[in-house]
């Protein structure tokens, strides 16, 4: 088998740093790594597989030699350096929204869309935690029986906005155990022991960016332009850990022993669902595993065709790293690179 050069940019960030430690667990055929991210971590040293290795700061070229470039970086660093390394031989796995909604691109979450990875032209974008966890729970259950509405209430772990919010988290925390005042600074209010239907900018149909993100992804990956979805995203004192509501109205009836079984079937899916022991997925249990949890899946008393689940995920693994790197393997296996 055929090893190759990778590249990571961003590897001292949340996400990079688990994409290391999923590639030192599964060990990838990979002859090289090398690892970017910006002038303030430039010329730390970091382990991977037993090796130190420098962080370097990208250049226009960095990606020359480098087969696969895994980016987690941001936007902006993105939609820089993504056509360089392009140019240069690579084929770039996004993580950020850079490029997820551009006609052409692929948005893949292997599990539901591995075939789109074959149109790619350079550049395949992961989708955001959110909405990988989404789909997993869901296109299981359309593929058996068309979904027609879904409606989503999610409560996100503040890992997803990075660094900044975890430490905003914990510091707010332990002012407020002291009996102190919390002045937020990266958040617009209180997050310590509090709630915000507020993750990202306000649009002008008063939906938030993360909420439009959920809406337009979802389409984009199960391939129903039309869905009927609505989404409310909250900001919730967790470190890790995404969790939601879903609401999903089918064609036909559905029972919750039907969809279970269904969910436990499908690859990447873990139900926890038995409520006469308190059985069901949450935050804390999901960190460091893979698969999406599925539970509380129960009828929808308001719709005759509708069911109601709660699902939860690990959002810096499967949510970012683990998809992105699965989304490498699927390019591998398919002789995409």
């Amino acid at each position: 088998m055929k090893a190759y050069d990778l590249a990571i940019v961003g590897a001292t960030g949340m996400v990079g740093q688990e994409i290391i430690k999923i590639l030192e667990r599964h060990r990838y055929p990979l002859s090289s790594i090398h690892l970017f991210a910006s002038d303030r971590s430039a010329g730390r040293q970091v382990f991977v597989n037993h090796r130190q290795l420098e962080v370097r700061e990208p250049t226009a070229s960095s990606f020359e030699g480098i087969d696969i470039a895994l980016f987690c970086a941001g936007a902006e660093v993105s939609r820089y350096f993504t056509p360089i390394a392009i140019q240069s031989g690579a084929v770039v796995v996004d993580n950020s929204a850079a490029f997820r909604l551009e006609p052409g691109n692929p948005l893949v979450v292997p599990e539901v869309n591995a075939d789109d990875i074959n149109s790619h032209k350079g550049v395949v974008a992961n989708p955001c935690a959110i909405t990988i966890q989404l789909v997993m729970a869901i296109n299981p259950l359309h593929r058996v029986n068309p979904i027609k509405r879904v409606i989503v209430s999610s409560y996100q772990a503040v890992s997803g906005m990075g660094t900044a919010a975890m430490e905003e988290l914990t510091g707010q925390t332990k002012l407020v155990l002291a009996g102190q005042s919390a002045v937020p600074h990266f958040y617009p209010h209180q997050i310590a022991f509090n709630l915000l239907p507020e993750i990202d900018v306000f649009l002008d149909s008063d939906y938030t960016k993360e909420e439009m993100r959920i809406i337009e992804e979802t389409r984009k990956v199960m391939h129903l332009p039309e869905l009927a979805i609505a989404a409310t995203c909250v900001q919730v004192p967790v470190f890790i850990g995404n969790s939601m509501t879903v609401n999903v109205e089918f064609s036909h009836p559905m029972s919750p022993d039907e969809a279970q079984e269904i969910l436990t079937r499908a690859p990447g899916v873990e139900v926890r669902d038995d409520p006469t022991v308190s059985l069901y997925p949450h935050p804390w249990s999901a960190v460091g595993l893979d698969t999406v949890l599925v539970g509380r899946i129960r009828r929808d008393l308001s719709h005759s065709n509708g069911l109601i689940m709660w699902v939860v995920t690990d959002n810096l693994r499967k949510g970012s790293a683990l998809n992105a790197i699965q989304i490498v393997g699927e390019m591998v296996k398919r002789g995409k690179l």
